[in-house]
């Protein structure tokens, strides 16, 4: 009886360690910049290859044709992890993740099989938002990188709080000025996962990229 008193107990130690890691997991997403670049669909690759979750692709100006060229040239084995912010008909194409809804593109084709989320800018659209939807994003949670004069439009006081009565959970993605530096930040407010955008591609130059990338992956994923 001791031993299977035992057995019980270490079960359940293993058990609750796992929901602890799971809980403290979050999900990494990346965004393009509205502006096709150099080298973009090798590039994209290289950030799943190296543990993104998945890359939303958001290009406002571009047409159908160009934004399949990309996918095209992305290799096949990463599509499942794509998400379109523009062009929804191309997901009849391609074998995508899901698509993402905006204030451009609010209706979700027919029979469509995907994920789905949507950008929030306010508490209010979350709570609204999360019922219908996969994930959302929340923006800006800090300053923006990719916008300049874009500022945070929630104080902590406010975060804490929305945490605390579950409007922030882990359907919810904090976007806006988010970098290695500040992702702790987001786990501590409740946030399930983070979507950079400005301080990635703002280093995709540098020779440390890769090690940047794989850094803030390790910290998403812990």
């Amino acid at each position: 009886m001791y031993v299977i008193n035992q057995l019980i107990y270490i079960i359940c130690i293993v058990y609750e360690r796992k929901c602890l890691i799971n809980n403290k997991t979050m999900y990494l997403i990346i965004i393009t910049e509205p502006q096709f670049t150099d080298n973009e669909a090798a590039i994209i690759a290289q950030l799943l290859h190296w543990g993104v979750d998945l890359m939303h692709l958001r290009k406002p100006e571009s047409s159908a044709d160009e934004l399949a060229k990309l996918i095209e040239a992305i290799p096949t084995a990463y599509h499942n992890r794509l998400v379109l912010h523009d062009h929804f008909d191309l997901a009849t194409h391609f074998t995508l993740h899901g698509l993402h809804l905006n204030r451009r593109n609010s209706v979700l084709p027919p029979n469509h099989k995907g994920t789905v989320s949507q950008s929030c800018h306010t508490l209010d659209e979350v709570k609204v938002c999360k019922t219908k939807c996969n994930y959302v994003f929340l923006s800006p949670v800090f300053n923006s990188i990719s916008k300049l004069g874009y500022t945070s439009a929630f104080t902590p006081k406010a975060l804490s709080e929305a945490k605390k009565q579950g409007v922030i959970d882990q359907k919810v993605v904090a976007l806006g000025g988010i970098t290695a530096a500040n992702i702790d930040k987001t786990k501590y407010y409740g946030f399930g996962g983070v979507a950079l955008l400005g301080d990635i591609w703002s280093r995709t130059a540098d020779k440390n990229f890769e090690q940047y990338v794989r850094n803030i992956v390790e910290i998403c994923h812990v």
